[in-house]
């Protein structure tokens, strides 16, 4: 699980981040104003595509993608 918090992390730190923003497993991404809805379904068929998974629309909400702890947690639900 750490491996995959640290791809999403860096993911996101590569795509969404624009500045020095110190950015923690639990850092806000939605609410935290780093990731927006048109980002947001990028980071999710970037997981769909990494994990081979498909994420259903009602689940991938700004709740479950609000960090990357929430995000490994959604992923890993559907990795079973």
């Amino acid at each position: 699980m750490e491996d995959m918090k640290q791809i999403i992390k860096d993911y996101v730190i590569k795509e969404y981040v624009e500045d020095d923003t110190e950015l923690t497993y639990d850092s806000p991404l939605i609410s935290g104003g780093i990731v927006d809805s048109f980002s947001m379904v990028s980071l999710k068929r970037f997981l769909e595509n990494k994990y081979n998974i498909s994420i259903p629309d009602d689940q991938a909400t700004p709740e479950a993608f609000d960090s990357v702890n929430k995000i490994c947690n959604l992923v890993n639900e559907f990795l079973k």
